[in-house]
């Protein structure tokens, strides 16, 4: 049996527990849905706004939703539809961007914690659970005062937030991991820890850093939107969601539509994302499931 033969069963056997889940798990399918259209409707933006997401109208400023501007316009006369369409590049690109970095620096840093053991252990996770004792929200807040204003330096400090998270799930994956038969033939035969590390445990470790970099997207795009509302994040023009809401405050009784829109996207985008993170746990682990 050759190597293609070999796991053929194996991607047989993942696509039917998907399939089992998606139609048993109605919500599941529903936040696969509803991240697939943010993320073409992110993509296609130029295609589908009907109007520059810049473009002033004064005479036109805050009109109420119709057949020209389906979701009205604001104080400037932009289309708000338009414009959501762009944040939604914006919000995607800004939960990603998180969720990659904080992930790539978390596994690299909790996988020297738990293989190296001993001090450096220690002083990781020292470090760790002093970074997790402090609100996240909190912290973000800190940090972006810190860096300064700006859409970079809100994900930047909200990255440093969420390391710790991949720090320690990565951890203790390696702890589990590390006493399995096939790292200790690696380790007799020679092989470095990298290697080891690279080749054998991060691997193994996919399937839950795949969950919670699913959940975490939605949670750095609410924890972004939220800086970007009190004036931190994304300034204006630029625009992203919470930065909207924070301009509509002000006409948030007149004009409901303006800050609405906004709010209900951030609202599907983030449910959809911990509806699709709790089906992909359901599809890598079916023990969870069960």
């Amino acid at each position: 049996m050759n190597e293609k033969e070999e796991f053929q069963p194996e991607r047989q056997t993942f696509a039917k527990r998907a399939v089992e889940v998606l139609l048993k798990n109605h919500l599941t399918l529903l936040g696969m849905i509803i991240v697939a259209l943010i993320i073409i409707l992110g993509i296609l933006a130029p295609v589908i706004a009907p109007w520059d997401p810049n473009l002033m109208n004064v005479p036109g400023r805050l009109q109420a939703p119709s057949l020209v501007h389906f979701f009205g316009t604001d104080e400037m006369g932009r289309d708000i539809f338009s414009r959501i369409l762009y944040g939604a590049r914006i919000s995607i690109t800004v939960g990603l961007s998180i969720v990659i970095l904080a992930a790539v620096i978390g596994v690299i840093i909790g996988s020297v914690s738990g293989y190296c053991g001993g001090k450096v252990d220690q002083v990781i996770m020292a470090l760790t659970d002093m970074v997790l004792s402090f609100p996240s929200m909190v912290l973000a807040l800190a940090l972006t005062a810190a860096l300064g204003v700006g859409l970079f330096n809100t994900m930047l400090a909200v990255c440093i937030v969420r390391i710790p998270m991949y720090v320690r799930l990565m951890r203790g994956q390696v702890l589990s991991l590390k006493s399995e038969p096939y790292v200790k033939a690696a380790n007799t035969f020679g092989a470095s820890p990298s290697w080891i590390i690279i080749h054998h445990i991060i691997p193994n470790c996919l399937s839950p850093l795949m969950v919670q970099m699913t959940l975490g997207i939605g949670d750095a795009i609410l924890i972004a939107s939220s800086m970007s509302f009190i004036g931190l994040g994304a300034q204006p023009p630029m625009p992203e969601w919470g930065a909207m809401i924070s301009t509509a405050r002000v006409y948030a009784i007149d004009q409901w539509w303006y800050a609405a829109f906004p709010g209900i996207f951030i609202l599907i985008t983030v449910m959809g994302f911990n509806l699709l993170g709790d089906g992909l746990r359901d599809i890598l682990d079916p023990r969870g499931a069960e």
